[in-house]
This record gives C-alpha cells, structure tokens and sequence, in this order.
C-alpha cells in the first residue's frame, strides 16, 4: 500500500489546526485511558488501520492493560469496563456513526449520569477529533505504521 498524498504538506494550515484540537482533547482534563479508548473504539468503527496501530501504541506505553484494548470492539460484553467507560464507549459509537439514527436521548441521558455537561462537550470533542483524523488518513492512504510520533500530537 502507498500513500495517495502527504497531508502535513500539501495542507500545513489545516493540518497545524488539526493538531490544535487534538492538543486540546489531550489535555481537556477527560483520563488519558479513557481518550485513547474513545480514539480506538472510533478507528475500529471507521476500520482505519493507521489510527489504530497508532493509538494502540500510545495506550500501551500510557500503561493501559492489554487485554482491556484486545475486547475493546466486543466492549458491550467483557467486564474490564467501568460504567463510565460503557457509557463513554456508547457515546463513541453514536456520534461516530451519526447517520445511523442520529445520537438518540438514551444514549445521551445515559452518559449524563457519569460526565458532567463539560465533560460530555470534551468527550464529544475527541469523538469529533479522531473521526476527521480517520477520514484525512484514510482518503489518503496513509501507511499503517509510518507515524513519526515525536513529531505528531495527533489523534
């Protein structure tokens, strides 16, 4: 696979913007462990490869536990999730695929009983994020592994 296009210089003002809100969403106050699951969770969703094998690192070297990111696509069922991480994953999932059937009030009134309102616009936010972040890299074919992280604070 080759990528289509280097997006850093073909649109370094955009890309510089990007990088501006995913330095926000990391350090919005939400657990670290918590937004690596929310970029995991969206990338598997969108199937980008790269943001996954991305991400997937940095929760690594952030300390969290392997097993919890192996069921992390099968989260409805595996019991290492806290109840505000459920929620958070459920959040993910419906603003991710919006279209679906919109983000419906259950959803909603079920991470309102874990996040406060600014807690829920931050979560949003890196939903929000990491969904541009895999639609830049998956349009333009950006290789699974050929991230330079000391470079980028990407989502």
């Amino acid at each position: 696979m080759q990528s289509r296009m280097n997006y850093e210089s073909v649109a370094p003002e955009a890309y510089q913007a990007m990088l501006g809100l995913s330095s926000y969403v990391k350090r919005c106050g939400l657990e670290k462990t918590l937004i690596s699951l929310v970029f995991l969770r969206a990338s598997q969703i969108n199937g980008c490869a790269y943001c996954i094998d991305l991400h997937w690192k940095e929760a690594r070297a952030a300390g969290e536990d392997e097993r919890r990111l192996y069921m992390l696509s099968a989260w409805r069922e595996a019991p290492c999730y806290s109840e505000r991480e459920r929620a958070a994953l459920e959040w993910v999932e419906a603003v991710t695929l919006v279209a679906a059937e919109h983000v419906p009030d259950r959803v909603y009134d079920a991470v309102r009983q874990h996040f406060s309102e600014r807690e829920i616009m931050d979560l949003t936010w890196a939903v929000v994020t990491i969904n541009a972040w895999n639609r830049v890299v998956l349009a333009t074919r950006a290789v699974p592994g050929s991230h330079r992280s000391a470079k980028r604070e990407q989502a």
